[in-house]
């Protein structure tokens, strides 16, 4: 009897082989179907052409489409959300700014970098304060010394946002500055009509508003001189130990199979380091280094929030709830 059972499964493996029938445990081909890429930000802005620009670059790499869908909303926690209640199985990944980075530090989110795995720094470029263009403020001195005879309002993306930790250190310096938050759009043009003193952003987001010289940058929060803007003073040249660079991360979640996080890496290394990009790079002023791979790009976050917290240790800010 056991003989005849016996035979009966040796003919069916082979009958399962003959007709190929895939047996238990096979491994697909991967990538086989779309990618979803989440962006957590509205379409248009800076997250959402960075996704969008470099999805373009990788379906051919990886013989698929990656189609992009918006999740705005949170300061990056809705699409987070979505990015994490999808299957840990390389078909969702996701894109990180500087402002979902910041909530590690300055809040409590329902998300852990731990949950994350890092594929590679996109894009990396500093962020900066802003006047209006006919503004009587010529230097980062003129701002300094008016910021110390009365209040200037700035407008951020949000509390605990890098922007909010940028003032915070600048009010512990003894600069009285007041945070405003404000929808991008309408964060653009409350410097321009007045409504604030000055604006922080990046420079790749108001390119369109510098083009037309309707503002102007006075600093820069970066450890070097910034090459597109060399008039531009930067925070590390003046002795301010504070950058926080506006950073636009590629990431996984954690708990994808090791292979298949590799097949993304080294897609996106190939794009990360193609002229093509260093082009789509000088559209954003992003810094030409900019590109780092995962085990680089995990070390880089890793100091970025470390720099985070000492600011917040410095000024005394406490995490959020």
């Amino acid at each position: 009897m056991l003989t005849l059972v016996w035979r009966y499964a040796v003919a069916s493996l082979l009958a399962s082989l003959t007709l190929g029938v895939p047996l238990v445990g096979a491994q697909e081909k991967y990538p086989s179907r779309p990618i979803n890429f989440i962006v957590p930000w509205g379409a248009g802005g800076g997250a959402d052409q960075t996704a969008r620009a470099a999805a373009q670059q990788l379906e051919p790499i990886l013989g698929v489409s990656l189609p992009v869908v918006n999740v705005p909303g949170g300061t990056g926690q809705s699409g987070m959300a979505k990015f994490l209640a999808s299957p840990a199985d390389g078909y969702t990944i996701q894109i990180m700014t500087g402002e979902t980075v910041a909530l590690l530090a300055t809040r409590q989110p329902k998300f852990k970098f731990d949950d994350l795995i890092p594929l590679a720094v996109m894009i990396k470029t500093p962020s900066g304060f802003y006047v209006k263009n006919d503004s009587p403020w010529k230097t980062w001195q003129d701002v300094e010394k008016a910021a110390k005879e009365r209040t200037l309002k700035v407008a951020i993306t949000g509390f605990g946002s890098p922007d909010d930790l940028i003032i915070n250190f600048f009010k512990h310096r003894g600069l009285k500055l007041q945070a405003v938050p404000y929808k991008p759009s309408e964060r653009y043009t409350a410097v321009i009509a007045g409504h604030t003193d000055l604006l922080y952003e990046q420079p790749g987001d108001v390119k369109s508003f510098l083009a037309n010289n309707q503002i102007r940058p006075v600093i820069f929060f970066y450890d070097k001189k910034f090459a597109p803007f060399p008039n531009t003073p930067v925070s590390g040249e003046l002795g301010l130990d504070v950058t926080l660079p506006q950073v636009r991360i590629f990431v996984a979640k954690k708990g994808t199979d090791p292979k298949r996080v590799k097949v993304l890496e080294n897609a996106i290394t190939k794009v990360g380091t193609s002229e093509k990009w260093q082009e789509f790079l000088k559209t954003q002023f992003g810094d030409p280094a900019s590109y780092m791979p995962g085990d680089q790009a995990f070390k880089f976050l890793d100091g970025w929030l470390k720099d985070a917290r000492q600011i917040m240790k410095l000024t005394g800010m406490k995490q959020e709830k």
